[in-house]
């Protein structure tokens, strides 16, 4: 009889509802922090959480680092460096019940090696093509036919750059959505970076009139590898890898770590429909330049080369939250319309 009456008293009760996901607006993607969030020397996570107030702290075992968030609807997200661990940490995101990340917009926002030919040290580049400098081939240099200009071959090719581009391709090269990074560049063209004597000093020891300048938000390409590599030899095969990768239509400014794998996990979560992989936008921003000034070697240059000590390391820093937060401040703003809406 007590248990019958029990069993009643339950049927009579309104069913517990679910927690409803916490609908996010924008997710700052970074890749590294140098140790906490807050309160110690920066990597790329932390001027977003003391600048943008992301106090609430969401537990991600998953990652590198807890997610941080804020009233505002924005999520900052630091997935470790790399390729692997950004396809991990973003794919985690993605499929977390805590958060509604349906109409999110994605602000990859770190900091790069620049080619000194199309920018200088503390400048922003918004790329519309990233382009993998992994997949592929490789035979040793000591090996490479005196024909060829590299010893890294396409997937599934036998010679550099063979023709015709296999369509569609494995993850070696991701399009953003042009009319969105258009309106990206154009919202934050006229943001003044910081400038310093000693990114001054280094950008004179280059020649040409762009890596010379001081720094200035532009359109440009990036390229994703787990290799940190560095040198004019290496630079020529950057620029060759991207223009082949994108038919000519891309051009290498940036070389990062991470972006191809964020963009695998986002691209292969759009089907679920739990991401929209048309609303990503990838700022990377010059801590240094990829290849060596004239007078010394690749490989002193890059014994010059150590995290935190590059001449733009800070500004670089500063320059993608000064440039992203732009953009995220008007998308957070105006989110009536670009929720449903994509910006042109």
């Amino acid at each position: 009889m007590l248990t019958r009456l029990l069993c009643l008293l339950l049927l009579a009760l309104p069913p517990l509802e679910a927690k409803k996901p916490i609908p996010i607006k924008v997710v700052v993607v970074t890749m590294f922090e140098r140790g906490q969030p807050t309160g110690d020397q920066p990597g790329e996570m932390q001027l977003w959480v003391e600048r943008e107030k992301l106090d609430r702290i969401y537990k991600f075992p998953q990652g590198m680092q807890d997610l941080r968030g804020n009233d505002a609807g924005v999520l900052a997200l630091c997935t470790g460096v790399g390729t692997a661990k950004a396809a991990a940490a973003v794919m985690a995101l993605g499929m977390d019940p805590r958060f509604d990340l349906s109409h999110a917009y994605w602000v990859v926002a770190g900091i790069a090696g620049i080619d000194p030919a199309d920018g200088s040290l503390g400048s922003a580049a918004w790329a519309e093509w990233v382009v993998d400098g992994d997949l592929g081939h490789e035979i040793d240099a000591r090996e490479i036919p005196s024909a060829w200009s590299t010893g890294f071959i396409p997937l599934r090719k036998s010679v550099p750059y063979e023709q015709p581009l296999r369509q569609p391709n494995e993850g070696e090269a991701f399009r953003l959505e042009p009319k969105l990074v258009d309106w990206a560049y154009r919202l934050t063209k006229d943001v003044k970076l910081a400038d310093s004597e000693a990114m001054r000093t280094q950008r004179m020891r280059f020649s040409g009139a762009n890596a010379q300048r001081p720094p200035f938000v532009m359109k440009g390409d990036t390229m994703s590898s787990m290799t940190f590599w560095h040198g004019k030899l290496l630079n020529r095969w950057a620029n060759d890898w991207v223009s082949y990768f994108t038919e000519k239509k891309g051009n290498y400014v940036t070389t990062a770590m991470e972006d191809t794998g964020t963009l695998q996990s986002l691209t292969l979560l759009a089907p679920t429909g739990r991401v929209d992989v048309r609303r990503v936008l990838v700022l990377r921003t010059a801590s240094n330049f990829d290849q060596q000034r004239d007078g010394i070697t690749a490989a002193e240059s890059l014994a010059e080369t150590k995290i935190g000590s590059y001449a733009a390391f800070q500004p670089s820093l500063e320059a993608a939250h000064q440039v992203g937060s732009v953009v995220v401040h008007e998308l957070v703003k105006n989110w009536t319309r670009y929720r449903q809406t994509l910006p042109e």
